[in-house]
């Protein structure tokens, strides 16, 4: 068989796996599945989840009901899933704070983000963009690098709060590149990209969905992407890692995850059914609406990526130096 025929074949078989009906497993599921949410109504998390708990519940044969446990960072919502029951009748549409942040963020959480959940697929990422005021006399990333490097402890960054993406994502652009940049902590991202948008704080790591109207605007200059590929809402923008900071990778995800008793076939149908939700054009259309680029990988491999941002993460959090109760 000739490469091309292979790549063929392979391309093929991927393309099939989405457009498989999930295969259900034996008595599952039986009554309404609970996917929990640890975030308030209306938010990306919330949003994301009702899309795809939208395509499951058509695929599955049963309802998916949203349940939001906003608190603690996602530690409320994480908790009450690792303490459900063992038959998959209770999700948790988990991200990379609770499942590869908050265990060393936190002095103390009632959950062990990598033995109590039984990941099920790796929903999608949704970049953060690097952008800075227009007045800022910076038009790529090497000048703001430059700049700051010039100006110690004078730019500064704003975040939703201390230990959020934003914040970290900050941090290990301040390890990477060497620059002395001063955090500005904000209680939530819309108050923080207002004034990074004033002028009050020059530059930020914003998630692509809440900023890009604003590029569009021009009420602020980007200047990278945090994917390690360039991300389809801004195809056009080069990644950080592109531009000079090998490896730099600070996304914001979304996965589904079980409790890690739950049965290994209703792993598998879950799984399917996932895949199968993903590859739907309506989902995919919705989701890339919300700036998401859809994964939907295999639960080795999320369980395998969630190990990997562990300790990327615990690292950057203790570099910070952000701890909550």
């Amino acid at each position: 068989m000739t490469r091309r025929m292979m790549a063929t074949t392979a391309g093929a078989l991927v393309w099939a796996l989405w457009l498989v009906p999930a295969a259900v497993a034996a008595d599952y599921p039986v009554r309404p599945v609970t996917l929990v949410v640890a975030f308030t109504p209306g938010g990306p998390s919330d949003v994301l989840s009702r899309i795809v708990g939208k395509k499951l519940e058509q695929l599955l044969g049963q309802p998916f009901v949203i349940e939001n446990r906003p608190g603690a960072g996602g530690n409320v919502a994480a908790e009450q899933v690792a303490r459900a029951g063992a038959d998959g009748h209770t999700l948790l549409m988990g991200n990379n704070s609770i499942l590869a942040t908050n265990a060393a963020l936190y002095k103390k959480i009632n959950f062990d983000p990598e033995t109590d959940f039984a990941p099920i697929s790796l929903i999608g990422s949704q970049a953060n963009i690097l952008v800075v005021n227009p007045q800022l006399p910076v038009r790529t990333m090497a000048e703001l690098i430059a700049h700051a490097k010039a100006n110690p402890g004078k730019v500064n960054y704003a975040s939703s709060g201390h230990g959020a993406a934003a914040h970290l994502a900050a941090e290990l652009f301040k390890a990477e590149a060497k620059v002395d940049i001063v955090h500005v902590p904000y209680k939530g991202a819309a108050p923080a990209l207002q004034d990074v948008i004033a002028g009050h704080v020059q530059m930020m790591f914003a998630t692509a969905a809440s900023v890009v109207p604003h590029i569009q605007s021009g009420q602020v200059r980007p200047l990278a992407v945090t994917t390690l590929k360039r991300t389809a809402v801004f195809p056009e923008l080069a990644t950080v890692d592109e531009l000079g900071l090998k490896g730099f990778d600070a996304t914001t995800w979304h996965g589904l995850v079980a409790p890690s008793r739950a049965p290994k076939d209703v792993i598998t149908t879950l799984h399917r059914a996932t895949v199968s939700a993903l590859g739907d054009a309506a989902v995919r259309k919705a989701l890339g609406d919300l700036g998401v680029d859809i994964v939907g990988n295999t639960p080795e491999e999320f369980s395998a990526y969630i190990k990997a941002e562990i300790p990327k993460w615990t690292a950057i959090v203790k570099a910070s130096g952000a701890t909550l109760e």
